[in-house]
């Protein structure tokens, strides 16, 4: 019975884009993800809730006229050195505004090419604080990294008990670094010792890191990496029999991280954006549309299991719309000036933008912990700030 009415649910959502006039106008909303590369896993993840939100809601009343929304999009490969010709691919498709990108560097590298364009972009989980400085057209929905490390790091001391940490970042990117750089610097002005390291990108042995914090005594080894490098880190924390806590951030948050916990002794856990139960509406619908759909399953990592990427990307294409509506007019620079003033209240929460930089006004995080035997993400706490 439940199968059946996944089924029917799904197929409610699909109707109405099959209903859509040929005439209808359309609106173009760029995708500025990673689709390969590194980040490949939670871009596609990211995407997964726009489209999910796309297949939901495909119309949209701008200025009295009802216009078909598509999706348009450009794979920045997780490369700072592809991501300004993918941005060019989405200006010269003239979309209104654009979503993305998974990964910080990135979408520092297409901002540029967007604001040179007068398009607007929404942020979705890039949490690097450089992404909204000093622009005005750049947004996000997330929280930034300077609150991340600083939750990270209480959580640590505070809650865990630990004294030594041991942080790990990719050389030269600009995630890793600054949010292993505000993780040390709240740690450190609790008490606390951080050994941080740097590794050259291209890395697959991680032994050596690993053994270094263990050799220091680290109680936790905390390393924002990308899934390409995370899961390899498990893997050979778990063959070195490490009774650290790895500690990830929003990156780790992806079901092939999940994946590479399962069968392990290790104590896994991070801080996100979103968990599974926060939504029973959403969780629901995008569990059915993922079981009904052979590759949107396989971009999620092979099951239903509910990511924060994929919430927020779904929240994120919501907010275009309600200022493509605010605006009244598909035209890029009227989206742009009507995003200061929207307010929406998404599956992960409220989100109004901070008129001094256009970065989301968020206050909490999630710490779930891998079940390491349901291969799940086991809700921990809620966190904040004081």
């Amino acid at each position: 019975m439940k199968k059946i009415l996944a089924i029917l649910l799904v197929l409610m959502m699909v109707l109405p884009t099959v209903a859509l006039a040929d005439d209808m106008p359309v609106v173009k909303i760029g995708v500025f993800e990673p689709a390969s590369g590194d980040n490949g896993a939670g871009g596609k993840q990211e995407m997964l809730g726009m489209q999910y939100a796309n297949l939901e809601t495909p119309t949209v009343v701008i200025g009295g006229t009802e216009y078909k929304v598509q999706l348009v999009y450009a794979d920045n490969g997780s490369a700072t050195d592809k991501a300004p010709s993918a941005a060019s691919e989405l200006v010269n498709q003239q979309v209104s505004v654009v979503l993305g990108s998974y990964g910080s560097g990135v979408s520092i590298a297409g901002s540029p090419i967007f604001e040179q364009a007068g398009i607007p972009a929404i942020g979705v989980t890039c949490t690097n604080p450089q992404v909204t400085l000093g622009n005005d057209h750049y947004f996000r929905i997330c929280f930034l990294d300077p609150f991340q490390g600083t939750i990270l790091a209480n959580y640590a001391y505070n809650t865990l008990n630990v004294q030594v940490a041991y942080c790990l970042a990719e050389l030269g990117n600009d995630y890793d670094v600054g949010l292993v750089h505000n993780f040390k610097q709240a740690f450190e002005a609790l008490g606390g010792m951080v050994i941080d390291e740097t590794f050259p990108t291209g890395t697959s042995d991680f032994t050596s890191y690993i053994n270094n914090a263990i050799g220091y005594g680290a109680g936790v080894f905390f390393a924002p990496c990308s899934i390409a490098y995370t899961t390899l880190m498990i893997d050979q924390a778990a063959g070195l029999g490490v009774d650290f806590t790895l500690l990830g951030s929003d990156t780790w948050d992806n079901n092939k991280v999940l994946e590479s916990t399962v069968g392990t002794n290790l104590n896994v856990m991070i801080s996100t954006f979103y968990q599974e139960g926060g939504n029973k509406e959403f969780d629901e619908g995008f569990k059915a549309w993922l079981n009904s759909d052979a590759e949107a399953l396989t971009n999620n990592g092979g099951n239903d299991i509910v990511a924060a990427m994929s919430a927020m990307g779904y929240d994120a294409y919501y907010v275009a719309l309600e200022a493509l509506k605010a605006a009244g007019t598909t035209d890029s620079k009227a989206v742009n000036a009507a995003l200061w003033n929207v307010v929406y209240e998404g599956v992960s929460g409220k989100i109004a933008f901070l008129p001094e930089t256009g970065d989301a006004d968020r206050n909490e995080a999630y710490i779930k912990k891998a079940n390491t035997e349901n291969e799940s993400w086991d809700f921990v706490a809620v966190a904040t700030v004081d």
